[in-house]
């Protein structure tokens, strides 16, 4: 049961196609912690922290994203996991 912590940059139509909304749901299924927030440049940025698999699964999906996305670019910067979320949140 190894933890860990991906710090997520998702290039692309990913603004105004509910991709935070989606994020958030597939987050709270896998039982991953963490945020998502739209940027002002048009990305989204997310944080996931939880089981080693459960994030892989959740940076696969960043990369189709909800229907109407169109993902060009997922960047993805792996950090030592802090345990500060109790839940998922959409952030501002």
């Amino acid at each position: 049961m190894v933890r860990v912590r991906a710090h997520v940059w998702i290039s692309g139509r990913v603004q105004g196609v509910f991709f935070r909304a989606h994020t958030k749901e597939v987050a709270e299924k896998l039982g991953l912690t963490g945020w998502v927030r739209n940027l002002p440049d048009g990305r989204v940025e997310a944080v996931f922290e939880g089981e080693e698999e459960a994030v892989k699964e959740a940076i696969e999906w960043c990369k189709r994203g909800p229907p109407l996305a169109k993902v060009e670019r997922v960047e993805v910067r792996y950090e030592e996991p802090t345990g500060e979320f109790k839940d998922f949140r959409i952030v501002r």
